[in-house]
């Protein structure tokens, strides 16, 4: 099943207006399914992506706005609204929102080390290099709305 007939039936389920956009369906990081999984237990409620790498002509993610979440094979596995979107500068990102994104212990050291090495690749991939100290994220907060 493709995100747009997922979030068609969530719809329905969830009762929300035919109107009501999808606003993104993405995986997790370098371990989509285990992250996806995260999600589905109610244990990641938080996700941090690069303010740095998003395309001029790409949106930032909104409050109230729905995501489908996918697998490593593309399949969703539950729709997430957000609660909060904030901007700030990656060396702010504080232990809260690490222990919300709920990988790993859920410390923030092992947040840190593993973005560290996410968000170097990304930079990298995307000819530009990741400065700890200057770039800026994304983080959101949301649950998960469907499957209850």
């Amino acid at each position: 099943m493709n995100p747009e007939s997922f979030f068609k039936q969530a719809k329905i389920a969830l009762k929300l207006p035919v109107e009501t956009p999808l606003q993104s369906s993405y995986q997790f990081g370098a371990d989509p399914d285990t992250l996806a999984q995260l999600v589905l237990t109610g244990t990641k409620t938080a996700t941090t992506s690069a303010y740095d790498l998003y395309e001029t002509d790409e949106p930032l993610p909104q409050v109230g706005a729905y995501d489908v979440i996918l697998n490593a094979k593309n399949i969703p596995i539950c729709v997430t609204k957000n609660d909060t979107v904030t901007i700030t500068p990656y060396a702010k990102v504080g232990a809260d929102h690490a222990y919300h994104e709920g990988e790993g212990d859920r410390s923030y050291a092992y947040w840190r080390k593993v973005h560290d090495a996410f968000f170097s690749q990304e930079y990298v991939a995307a000819g530009q290099a990741f400065d700890p100290a200057t770039a800026k994220m994304v983080l959101e907060r949301f649950h998960v709305v469907y499957p209850l």
